[in-house]
């Protein structure tokens, strides 16, 4: 059987309540998920929310995306999307241009080594995925996706 979180920490003092428990326990398997995924990006010179912006062009498609579009789909948010979406160009992954219409408006595509990079990616990170999840049922899957989006509704819901 796995350690508990206490055992994990070696922490001697009880949680003080079962929330701080439980976030603490989101926070931790946040860490231990992203930590392996670092480690299984860096060969593909790419770190996590690199990944995550190639990704989410090539969800976009050919017509690409303005870096705002891109910074409020991270699920991630990063203060300087623009610097990172420089190092991503530097490296070659992505391509931007200004737009016909917009002189403002810097649309940011996948070139085809972005693609390639990111589509070779797919099987390493789904193989990881099954791996964590591995032992929960898809009842399971579906009760954990939606107690994370009621927290996270909760969350929302706080005043500034």
């Amino acid at each position: 059987m796995s350690p508990t979180l206490q055992e994990e920490l070696k922490q001697r003092q009880p949680f003080k309540s079962l929330q701080e428990e439980a976030g603490l326990n989101m926070a931790r398997t946040t860490v231990l998920l992203g930590e392996e995924t670092e480690h299984l990006l860096r060969p593909y010179g790419v770190s996590l929310p690199q990944y995550n912006v190639l990704r989410i062009l090539r969800g976009a498609g050919a017509e690409g995306l303005g870096r705002n579009e891109i910074r409020d789909r991270l699920v991630s948010r990063m203060p300087d999307v623009t610097r990172m979406l420089a190092r991503l160009e530097e490296a070659g992954l992505i391509c931007r241009q200004q737009s016909g219409t917009d002189r403002r408006y810097f649309p940011t595509r996948l070139t085809e080594q972005g693609l390639k990079i990111v589509d070779s990616l797919d099987a390493p990170i789904q193989e990881g995925q099954q791996r964590h999840f591995a032992g929960l049922t898809p009842a399971q899957l579906g009760s954990l996706i939606a107690m994370l989006t009621r927290i996270r509704a909760n969350v929302r819901q706080q005043p500034d």
